[in-house]
Parts: C-alpha cells; structure tokens; sequence
C-alpha cells in the first residue's frame, strides 16, 4: 500500500504514529509518502485506489478502469467531491464512505469487501471504464478554439 499523506500533513501523521508507537518509515507493507508526482504510473500496478473525489482523480479512476473506494472531501465548493464520486458509484465502480462516517472498521471492511471479491474488484474495474472520457485535452481545446476563434 502507498499512501500519500498530502504535504501539509505528513509531518504531522508521521508524529501522531511515533507519539503511538509506530514508525512511520518501517509499517510493513505500507509506503508512506507526501505526495505521487507519477499517479497514473501508481494507479497502473494498484489494484484499488481510495482516496479524496477530485475531478483528476475520478477522472484518472475512470481512465486506468480502477475500482475504487472514494470519501470525498466535505465543505468543498457546492459538494463537488461528492457528485464527482457519485458518478464511479452510479455505474457501480466506486464505494463511497462520507469523511464524518469515515472509521478504521468501515474502511477496512470496504477494502475487503473489493480486493477479497475478484469478480468483483474486476467489474468495478470494468464499470469504471463506461464512464471515461478520452482525450479530454483535445475536446477543451476545440471548445477554447471555437470561443477564441470567430467564423
């Protein structure tokens, strides 16, 4: 497991583990990292990725045909994390757990529930795929293109 803290809260996880007893630089079986400059290298080899609702993330989700377990982040401009996250869980490739509902159990339970489940952990992967959208750069350039552009 690779597990990108985020920058700001690196620092501060890593202390709350060792304050536990836990060195966060040896937890077998787990990279803890600040932040993945090569997702998509990442999301290559992953099996599940869980993770935050950004519009890149669910985007690169879909591309890769990821299974994948989403809390999104609350307080975020008009919910855009969670309708992001809604449209993997729609086509039934995405588990969503609410950030204030969010538990060591219930995570674990959700992992378990995909990765212990091959069938499973395979279709969300293949449901994931309806919904991507290829070669998006190309179509926002010909959208600035027709604005910038007068016939």
């Amino acid at each position: 497991m690779i597990w990108a803290t985020g920058p700001k809260q690196f620092d501060l996880i890593k202390t709350e583990l060792e304050d536990s007893g836990i060195n966060g630089n040896h937890i077998e079986g787990i990279k803890m990292i600040p932040y993945i400059y090569n997702m998509e290298e990442l999301m290559n080899v992953a099996n599940v990725s869980i993770g935050r609702a950004g519009a890149m993330t669910v985007t690169e989700i879909a591309n890769l045909g990821k299974p994948s377990i989403l809390i999104p982040l609350p307080n975020v401009s008009h919910d855009h994390q969670l309708y992001n996250a809604k449209v993997l869980e729609k086509v039934e490739a995405a588990k969503i757990i609410l950030n204030e509902e969010l538990t060591g159990e219930k995570l674990n339970q959700a992992i378990e529930e995909i990765v212990l489940d091959k069938a499973k952990m395979e279709k969300m992967g293949q449901n994931a795929l309806k919904v991507s959208v290829c070669h998006v750069e190309d179509k926002i350039y010909q959208e600035i293109r027709k604005l910038v552009v007068k016939k």
